[in-house]
């Protein structure tokens, strides 16, 4: 698969450039500082993945993500972060992130999250998660009644909250995974939502973790 890379420091950019393309599976087809100049190589090299700083300069993450995905919506966004970036995190996630990777995981954890993602999982790091959960959270509760959800729906939500890929969630509770697509679809229309990476914005805005 073919990444871009996206940071403002040079060394991580070569860190990644060099521990990806040792990788048979990936080709680093460009590297950029900012988000700018990964659109501007987005519409010449169209990568699979886009891993993403949040603080750049010129153009930053939150903001480059939303254009990313507004001008090629097939192109993954992985967000790059140093943790503690909880509200730029929690709004590129709502424009369009398939989800982020820590600066300070280990080599082959970054590896796999990333093709966790171009196989069409979202990565959702525990101890983040839980970060943005408790900003996400308002004081009054969820109420499914409220959408109209069935208890099959709400079933569902939850694991796309969780990560789940539609074949791991068509696995876990006996559907096909057609049947499962299907309520995907009722829930976005239902929850007014644009695609997945909302549906687990919102179980994390709304079930506690």
């Amino acid at each position: 698969m073919k990444v871009l890379i996206v940071d403002d420091d040079a060394l991580i950019r070569d860190s990644l450039s060099m521990l990806l393309n040792m990788e048979e599976d990936f080709d680093v087809v460009g590297t950029a500082e900012n988000a700018q100049q990964a659109l501007d190589i987005c519409r010449r090299q169209q990568p699979d993945i886009v891993l993403m700083d949040i603080r750049m300069p010129v153009m930053d993450g939150v903001l480059g993500t939303k254009m990313l995905k507004e001008q090629f919506p097939g192109i993954n966004v992985v967000i790059l972060t140093t943790f503690r970036d909880d509200e730029y995190i929690t709004q590129a996630l709502k424009n369009g992130a398939r989800g982020y990777i820590l600066k300070s995981q280990p080599a082959d954890s970054i590896i796999e999250g990333l093709r966790a993602v171009a196989k069409g999982h979202m990565v959702l790091e525990q101890d983040v998660a839980e970060s943005i959960s408790a900003k996400l959270k308002e004081k009054q509760s969820f109420s499914p009644e409220d959408y109209q959800l069935t208890a099959r729906e709400v079933e569902i939500l939850q694991l796309v909250g969780q990560g789940m890929s539609n074949r791991e969630i068509a696995s876990k509770l006996f559907l096909t995974e057609g049947t499962t697509r299907n309520y995907i679809t009722h829930l976005l229309e239902k929850l007014k939502l644009r695609d997945r990476t909302q549906l687990a914005i919102f179980y994390l805005k709304n079930f506690p973790q």
